[in-house]
């Protein structure tokens, strides 16, 4: 059994994390609603509820142990909170996807990524 997992930062296919934990895991492109707000911690992201920022990312299948891994590295639920939403997919329909949260007045000092997309921002600053 598999469990949806909607990834936008270093677990991404190709990001740091993704080539520990998820590799060779391939997700569905897609997007949240406009609901959200992205802040940079310098080398990963972290979104919370609340603004106007559709989040760009990757629906991935994990097993059990891959979500747990998951559960681990983003030290849920004392650092980030795994919630389930709806992710719009790039090629058409929505699914139920499980995404780590950070607390809306968590952070709130740190620079906001207004495109909502992590990849787009980390070539930005390349």
């Amino acid at each position: 059994m598999t469990t949806l997992v909607f990834v936008y930062g270093t677990l991404r296919a190709g990001g740091s994390h993704w080539r520990r934990l998820l590799s060779p895991l391939k997700g569905s492109n897609g997007s949240t609603a406009p609901e959200f707000t992205m802040r940079s911690h310098g080398h990963y992201p972290s979104i919370h509820c609340g603004g106007l920022t559709s989040i760009r990312g990757e629906v991935m299948a994990v097993h059990a142990d891959q979500l747990a891994a998951l559960d681990q590295l983003e030290g849920h639920p004392d650092w980030y909170c795994r919630e389930e939403i709806t992710i719009s997919l790039d090629h058409g329909g929505t699914v139920l996807a499980w995404v780590y949260l950070m607390p809306p007045d968590a952070h709130v000092d740190l620079e906001i990524i207004a495109s909502g997309d992590w990849a787009a921002h980390q070539q930005e600053q390349d």
